[in-house]
């Protein structure tokens, strides 16, 4: 039988810093006036503190009357003091800091090199101080840039700059960005911006790096085309241009071909004027944004639509980023296991829901929005918010009908079933029976209009469904 007293170790650790007695290392952290005086054990510095570890062992530490003195000028002796007491005892409070604040006591533990404390101190910021840190996204992008160890706020804000690029591209610094982090995110496959933006936001940029070059193209000369060249050339291969329309092309790429090689603009002249295929890069993508197998981004910004009884061109297709509501998916039934027992585990009591199942052997999807939620109750819920829908080409937006229920019996919740849209007497408009889904488009209760569902029974080769709730 073992016992474990972790709590009871942590806090006597603490007592042993807070007696400072018999201390062996002497540390003045901060510099100036701000300098004091602070004391520990060696011992637990090595353990704990791979920049200790290392200074002790290769005796770069100077000692005098038997204590090692330890100089800290670049760390703050508030800083050090927080980090002392998570090097003793593993405890530490963040909240009395700001994020700026935050942001300089992570570089300080990470020259201690404290590993398990940057990850915290990085988890931290971006849960508690996410607009803090958009608010000088390009000076704090570059401090995290640097530092090798800031991995998870390096994912974060790549992962943000690609999804909302604006933040970054808008921004009235964007031509103070280094070139190293502009060429990085431009290789970014999930950039989500129109080609055509990147080209006019990296010629801004090129013409920032030389204010004293003119604006107007037909006024350089050869030193000021060699100069922006040497500028502009390691970006070339970083702009997609095939996909920039031919129209764009000319109006704002081809005005500046002195900075492109002559083949290029050639093969892109040839691939907009004959038609002609080249072995071209893809068009950028956007990350999975929710996590959907069956559909696209664009057919989220179409159930938000629908939601709001709006037509399904209301919100915009292209700008899936500025949603009205969040898609967490919940349940999918290939990856989750197709029961539907799993299905009630998953998606039982989780508020509005909305379904999609791909027809087997056609390019059709269906589903269904509920706004209440799904449960085993062998009732009935009514609500005129509830809406069945089908796409006969998934990706053909406008092959998309829609149905909104007329509030009697909209939601069913009958065990051992799983989903229905209009239960009632003479069967379902849409629902997921222990048999299999199943669509009787008369059925006696007319709780919803015919939009094209198969009728009788069929097969699905997957359905997912997503929880909806409305952004902040």
């Amino acid at each position: 039988m073992s016992f474990e007293y972790s709590q009871e170790l942590s806090n006597d650790y603490e007592i042993l810093l807070e007696t400072d007695k018999e201390y062996d290392v002497i540390i003045y952290a901060g510099d100036d006036e701000n300098v004091e005086e602070m004391h520990a054990l060696s011992n637990i510095l090595r353990i704990r503190s791979q920049y200790f570890r290392t200074a002790f062992s290769n005796e770069l530490i100077d000692k005098k009357d038997g204590k090692y003195i330890c100089n800290l000028p670049k760390i703050s002796p508030q800083f050090f003091k927080i980090i002392l007491r998570f090097i003793y005892c593993g405890k530490i409070d963040l909240t009395k800091l700001q994020g700026s604040d935050i942001l300089n006591f992570l570089m300080a533990v990470d020259e201690l090199k404290i590993q398990t404390l940057v990850n915290c101190v990085q988890e931290y910021l971006i849960k508690h101080h996410s607009e803090f840190l958009q608010q000088n996204p390009i000076k704090i992008l570059e401090t995290v840039h640097q530092l090798e160890n800031f991995t998870e706020l390096w994912k974060f804000f790549l992962e943000k700059i690609c999804k909302e690029p604006d933040i970054i591209f808008n921004s009235d610094k964007f031509i103070c960005l280094k070139t190293p982090l502009l060429e990085l995110l431009l290789k970014q496959d999930d950039l989500l911006l129109d080609e055509i933006v990147i080209w006019d936001n990296l010629i801004k940029w090129t013409f920032a790096q030389h204010p004293s070059i003119q604006q107007d193209v037909k006024k350089w000369n050869k030193e000021d085309i060699t100069i922006m060249e040497n500028t502009f050339r390691k970006f070339i291969p970083l702009i997609r241009f095939y996909q920039i329309s031919s129209e764009d092309f000319l109006d704002k790429v081809y005005p500046f071909k002195a900075l492109l090689p002559e083949d290029l603009i050639n093969k892109i002249l040839a691939f907009h004027m004959k038609k002609q295929n080249f072995d071209i890069q893809p068009p950028r993508k956007p990350k999975a944004i929710y996590d959907s197998v069956l559909i696209k981004p664009q057919h989220f910004a179409i159930f938000s639509s629908w939601i709001e009884k709006k037509d399904l061109s209301y919100y915009n297709v292209k700008d899936v980023k500025h949603l009205p509501y969040n898609f967490n998916l919940l349940y999918c039934a290939s990856k989750d296991g197709d029961t539907l027992a799993t299905f009630h585990a998953k998606c039982d009591y989780k508020g509005a829901t909305i379904i999609i199942a791909k027809i087997s052997n056609s390019d059709q999807i269906v589903g269904g929005y509920n706004p209440l939620f799904w449960d085993s109750s062998s009732t009935c819920k009514s609500t005129k918010d509830s809406f069945i829908f089908s796409f006969k080409n998934k990706d053909d937006i406008q092959s998309a009908k829609v149905g909104y229920s007329n509030g009697i019996n909209s939601i069913g919740g009958f065990p051992p079933n799983g989903l229905v849209f209009g239960g009632g007497g003479g069967g379902c408009h849409l629902a997921l029976y222990i048999n299999g889904w199943y669509s009787n488009a008369n059925a006696n209760n007319k709780s919803y209009p015919n939009i094209g569902i198969p009728s009788g029974n069929f097969d699905v080769d997957d359905y997912e469904v997503f929880q909806v709730i409305q952004s902040d």
